[in-house]
């Protein structure tokens, strides 16, 4: 296959189709991302990180109360973006995985185009367009970043050699995680349907197979929110540190 050229602005697309449970009470009248941390919804820290790279149209893929995602966030343009709503219709259950969301995005989106969880924080984290142009120009069909093994996923996701990405065997080390943070080419998702259900993982395994997998340490702070408690200690780490409120903070959290 011949690398893409980056011809425009890279897309984005944030994952935010998920029902939330371990988050309930909660996200039974909300959805996780538009729950605010740090003065601001979760997802903002996204919209307001890829507009700052430079980033002008971000996809936003909704399945539980999708309907509270334009109503909180409107057009993008109190953060500087363009906003598009790949709604999967499946408001109580049944949402089509991360995989199969993104595979049902793709009209929305380019060739190669960022990918990232609207149920992380990573404040630190620049959506760098250097590091998009190299992806655009090269073959791999993702690159992701990742984390040390949290507590929740001691035994890991990948391996990670020169660069590139493997999966070890069950019993062998696996040092890092994936941390729901990537660069992805749309070949990934090559054999998925639109609307059919599929989950990420194994074909991001089976690109580590095919040496078709790159990646990266992230460097920084990183949080995966899921619960209640892991939310206000998140919420309370951001308003000590004071990296909550800064440029656009006010718009953000309206």
């Amino acid at each position: 296959m011949s690398p893409v050229p980056l011809l425009a602005p890279f897309k984005a697309l944030v994952l935010a189709a998920g029902r939330g449970e371990r988050m309930r009470p909660l996200t039974d009248l909300r959805p996780k991302p538009l729950l605010p941390v740090g003065g601001r919804p979760m997802i903002a820290w996204h919209l307001l990180a890829l507009a700052a790279a430079g980033v002008q149209d971000v996809v936003i893929n909704t399945a539980w109360l999708e309907d509270q995602f334009p109503a909180a966030l409107g057009d993008g343009s109190r953060f500087g973006l363009r906003l598009h709503y790949s709604m999967e219709g499946r408001d109580h259950g049944g949402a089509l995985e991360t995989a199969g969301g993104i595979a049902k995005a793709l009209p929305l989106l380019g060739d190669c185009f960022w990918l990232v969880s609207g149920d992380i924080v990573a404040p630190g984290f620049a959506f760098d367009a250097a590091a998009a142009r190299r992806f655009a120009s090269g073959t791999d069909d993702a690159h992701l970043w990742l984390v040390p093994n949290p507590e929740f996923h001691r035994d890991g996701d990948f391996a990670l050699v020169d660069g590139r990405l493997q999966r070890p065997p069950a019993g062998q080390p696996r040092p890092w995680t994936y941390a729901n943070l990537a660069l992805v080419r749309r070949t990934l998702v090559d054999g998925i349907r639109t609307g059919e259900r599929a989950p990420l993982g194994p074909l991001l395994f089976a690109c580590a197979a095919a040496d078709r997998l790159g990646g990266e340490l992230l460097h920084g702070p990183w949080h995966n929110v899921g619960t209640p408690a892991q939310l206000a200690a998140v919420d309370l780490e951001l308003s000590r540190s004071g990296t909550g409120i800064g440029i656009g903070a006010a718009a953000a959290a309206d």
